[in-house]
């Protein structure tokens, strides 16, 4: 896929395969290997008590049981970008969260982190690794993908990503009342509109 002003881009899942590109691309990057992706996957406790070691060993061992964890952009056959794509059941802290707790029963899928190398910041990469995303959980069998969005304004979780770039691929605001974090939907059996690169400015970590 080539983006509008920016890099010709390939997107993969994360399997078994292609794990040691997740490796290297945490080693390349210092926030995300700090956390490895594990903040809503693991229970608060659990994160806190952990190590950045524990923390990659947990993501690879999910990987080698077979669990979706997301997918990756490649530039050149290099991993440049990187977004968490699973089940929510699969997301521990997630799941026990208050303030993101379920709205109903529906088996969705949840989208919980951006995290681009800063080569491929603001050129519209947000968008189309999005749109992998949602093609993924599709082939997998998803019916419903969720995200939780922040504010323009929020200095934490903006890895989460903007309102703004859900709506723009059809994602719809479902945050029952009262509550005070943002919940946005996108039922699958609905093809994701097109996006324009140019038209959405990225926001990422």
């Amino acid at each position: 896929m080539q983006v509008e002003s920016g890099p010709e881009l390939t997107f993969r899942p994360v399997t078994v395969e292609n794990l040691d590109d997740l490796q290297s691309f945490s080693g390349n990057h210092g926030k995300f290997g700090y956390c490895s992706c594990m903040r809503w996957r693991m229970t608060s406790s659990e994160f806190s008590g952990s190590s950045r070691e524990r923390r990659a060993s947990c993501l690879a061992a999910l990987v080698h049981d077979g669990l979706p964890i997301g997918v990756l952009a490649y530039m050149s056959d290099e991993p440049v970008a990187w977004c968490s794509v699973a089940p929510r059941e699969t997301f521990g802290g997630l799941e026990r969260s208050r303030v993101l707790r379920r709205i109903d029963d529906s088996p969705v899928w949840s989208v919980t982190c951006f995290f681009l190398d800063t080569r491929v910041r603001r050129r519209g990469v947000s968008a189309a690794l999005l749109r992998a995303a949602i093609d993924y959980a599709r082939s997998q069998g998803a019916v419903a993908l969720e995200a939780y969005p922040v504010d323009e304004e929020a200095r934490s979780y903006r890895f989460m990503g903007r309102r703004r770039l859900f709506e723009r691929v059809g994602f719809v605001d479902v945050t029952p009342p009262g509550r005070s974090r943002v919940v946005m939907r996108l039922e699958l059996a609905v093809p994701a509109q097109q996006v324009h690169p140019a038209d959405n400015t990225p926001h990422e970590r």
